[in-house]
């Protein structure tokens, strides 16, 4: 009787087994993501910057004690103004990566997790196959050694930047926002911004970035607010960028000469525009561009600025696209509430419809064939 019952509940957690394997099998082909992360290969390193050299010879027993009055710099170098890159490879990576630039006042964290703890791009899009390379630009976050010195500011600014970022007006969210109403998620979403360590010098962005793509070779630019404008001169600096991806770029769109908007005007104040030879702008008709803004962007002139700025912002957008398009080029602008997809706030890479927004940018990687 014993063997009889052995045999009978190894014949169950047989069928068990299958059951699961079955199912798990199902569930993939039903599209259902695996959960497991695989990581091939991942590392950081430093690349770009400057290296200050002190005139004099360093004498290593005269100043090898440090004096809290301040070290003599003589005959001393100081590196700095490089931007810090976190890399993960998945098995069998398409063969363009995506390289990661943050916006203003924040860091590769944009990109790492949300701020209510849900996965970010970087695990969506390893998890899609494609290597990931995230970047802390020159004087911010991980690059904070600055050749240059520079006051940090303790401003109490966050109210202003919850209505900058259009989480709503402060003290209360948009009806329909994505951003997550947790009091908790607002805590860490204001405590991942980061101030810069050094004066904001956007070519020294630009150069850090073209040396990237010069070390790591041909990729996919992805860029955020602050950086769309560097953005666009890292594609024209350097032909391994095949493709550029916006989020919700500011206004220092890039125009040729003699064609295009001369300024910008917001509210009664006006910026010049960059403006580069033909022979310059034609490298931004070479490859494909898309441009992501979210929602809550009023179609008329408002009292709002949070709104206001990026009302002026999408316009110049289009302005651009249709610049670009006229020359040959490609380039895609998706206002999401015109194709349905409705709260997106500043930040659609931490917003609660994140995968979403990642599966909009997967179907067009695909369609463009840059995996």
């Amino acid at each position: 009787m014993q063997t009889i019952r052995t045999k009978q509940f190894s014949t169950l957690m047989i069928a068990m087994v299958m059951a699961i394997a079955v199912s798990g099998c199902t569930s993939q082909s039903a599209g259902v993501k695996p959960e497991t992360l695989s990581i091939e290969k991942q590392g950081s390193f430093a690349v770009g910057g400057t290296i200050v050299q002190t005139p004099g010879t360093f004498d290593p027993i005269k100043q090898g004690a440090y004096s809290p009055m301040g070290v003599d710099s003589t005959g001393q170098t100081l590196h700095g103004d490089h931007a810090t890159v976190f890399y993960q490879i998945p098995p069998k990576a398409h063969h363009l990566p995506l390289v990661f630039w943050h916006g203003h006042g924040e860091s590769m964290r944009t990109w790492q997790t949300t701020p209510d703890g849900r996965e970010g791009f970087q695990n969506i899009f390893l998890k899609k196959g494609y290597a990931t390379y995230l970047v802390d630009q020159p004087r911010r976050g991980l690059s904070g050694k600055s050749t240059q010195p520079a006051a940090i500011s303790a401003a109490a600014d966050e109210q202003l930047w919850f209505g900058i970022f259009r989480l709503g007006a402060w003290p209360d969210y948009y009806p329909n926002v994505q951003f997550s109403k947790d009091p908790e998620a607002l805590n860490q979403f204001y405590r991942q911004m980061t101030p810069n360590t050094g004066p904001y010098d956007a070519s020294l962005n630009i150069a850090a970035m073209s040396k990237l793509f010069d070390k790591m070779g041909d990729g996919i630019l992805v860029t955020h607010s602050q950086s769309g404008g560097p953005g666009w001169k890292t594609a024209i600096k350097d032909s391994r960028v095949k493709a550029v991806v916006s989020y919700e770029p500011g206004g220092d769109f890039i125009f040729p000469e003699g064609q295009g908007p001369d300024n910008i005007t917001l509210k009664g104040r006006s910026f010049p525009l960059p403006k580069v030879p033909m022979a310059e702008f034609k490298k931004l008709t070479e490859i494909p561009i898309v441009i992501y803004y979210g929602d809550n962007i009023p179609e008329s002139e408002s009292n709002n600025p949070g709104q206001e700025q990026w009302r002026v912002f999408l316009n110049i957008a289009e302005q651009f696209r249709d610049v670009v398009n006229a020359n040959g080029g490609d380039v895609t602008l998706v206002h999401l509430p015109d194709i349905g997809v409705y709260g997106n706030t500043h930040f659609p890479m931490s917003d609660l419809n994140n995968e979403k927004i990642a599966d909009l940018l997967s179907q067009w990687l695909k369609d463009k064939h840059l995996q």
